[in-house]
């Protein structure tokens, strides 16, 4: 059985990686592509939702108050009441850009300092009110509004300041970077992974079973004198290692270019996880890679074709991708020991407990265990598939 086995594996790595191509497109490019793919997302969302480091907001104010002219960070020009519809007309423009255009427009009350000073809370009448006018569709005129209301918020603090709210130069959020990187990896690896792992077996799976039949090729391998349950076997495991190394690659490139996309975030980084979650990610990464394979071979050894091969494993990745969601989803989280015995999915939530530091244990032994007897029923299923005719030789 054993040398069955090994010639049908080596037969598997021959084909595979003696194919420069299909290496470098399988193996190389995903974790690559994804690397500049994220990082390119990430410094272009970055830079649409933020302004230059010099940028200075052309501010146009009606009524505007002496003591408001030299606002930190905020220069304002006077304009005259009558000129308001104008400066409105330039911010639905969007011309805050060109010289002379504008940014932000605030309206402030006729002697509005008189009035803020002679308002009282207490009289039940209307405080005095100022109008800021901006564009949500101009990143600059974006930025000038949040600048605005974060000076408005200060001086009416100042003026009735009862107390403060975390003036004191300490760190008031507590969440550790374990924390951070917890919540952000739990969210979206799970989901990720499991889409490079269904690629990178779909990748590789049915070329070699379909294919195999397409070509004719599959005749020779079942008329040699090896039980049909060693090929099944063998294909299964080799095609799985080659799986995990596409997916290998695709799970490198998105740890890595993760921060990028998240904006420079220094609290994300993998080094808050320790040899052990990583060993038990491996236990759920192989498991889960077996099944799959099972799966997408044993549709493989039904279809004639490597075309028709990945039309019918489309509608199963699609549901893989759907489960993958639940990650993300807390009322789906398993409540009890037996939802760990559905395939896949208990994959996706064996690596949301272990990328959020809440790795239930017995449920990964529930899983991997599972796993395993699935990939036996997919080798036993595969065999009497190859022990077919009808099945095998259908064109």
């Amino acid at each position: 059985m054993k040398s069955n086995m090994i010639t049908i594996m080596k037969k598997e790595f021959a084909r595979f990686f003696k194919d420069k191509r299909m290496v470098l497109s399988t193996i190389l490019m995903p974790g690559l592509l994804i690397y500049v793919m994220y990082t390119f997302i990430g410094q272009g969302l970055s830079g649409l939702y933020a302004s230059g480091e010099n940028f200075v907001p052309q501010v146009y104010a009606v009524n505007l108050p002496e003591d408001y002219a030299n606002a930190e960070g905020l220069p304002m020009n006077f304009i005259p009441v009558e000129d308001e519809t104008e400066a409105r007309a330039m911010l639905t423009s969007g011309a805050g850009e060109e010289e002379g255009g504008c940014d932000l427009l605030v309206v402030f009350p006729e002697n509005f300092t008189e009035a803020v000073n002679a308002y009282e809370t207490t009289s039940g009448e209307k405080a005095p009110e100022v109008e800021v006018y901006y564009n949500s569709a101009d990143t600059d005129s974006s930025t000038a509004y949040s600048m605005m209301l974060d000076f408005l918020d200060d001086y009416e603090a100042s003026m009735a300041n009862k107390f403060d709210v975390n003036s004191q130069e300490k760190q008031y959020d507590l969440a550790s970077e374990k924390d951070t990187a917890g919540m952000v990896f739990s969210m979206m690896i799970p989901m990720l992974m499991m889409i490079f792992l269904f690629s990178g077996c779909m990748a590789v799976a049915p070329e070699s079973i379909a294919g195999e039949k397409e070509r004719g090729t599959i005749a020779t391998l079942l008329v040699t004198p090896m039980k049909r349950s060693h090929l099944a076997l063998g294909k299964i495991l080799s095609l799985s290692v080659i799986a995990i190394l596409s997916g290998l690659s695709s799970f490198i490139g998105t740890m890595l270019s993760l921060p990028n996309m998240m904006g420079g975030m220094e609290d994300v980084s993998a080094s808050v996880y320790q040899v052990s979650d990583f060993l038990l990610l491996l236990a759920v990464i192989l498991s889960t890679v077996l099944v799959i394979v099972s799966i997408i071979s044993i549709i493989s050894a039904f279809a004639k074709n490597v075309k028709e091969a990945t039309t019918w494993v489309t509608p199963v990745m699609i549901v893989c991708m759907l489960l993958a969601v639940t990650s993300m989803i807390e009322s789906l989280k398993p409540d009890n020991i037996f939802m760990y015995l559905i395939p896949l999915y208990n994959s996706v939530q064996c690596m949301n407990g272990i990328f959020s530091f809440t790795a239930d244990i017995p449920g990964i032994g529930v899983t991997v265990a599972s796993n395993v007897v699935y990939t036996i029923l997919g080798v036993g299923i595969l065999t009497k598939m190859f022990n077919s005719e009808k099945v095998m030789f259908s064109r």
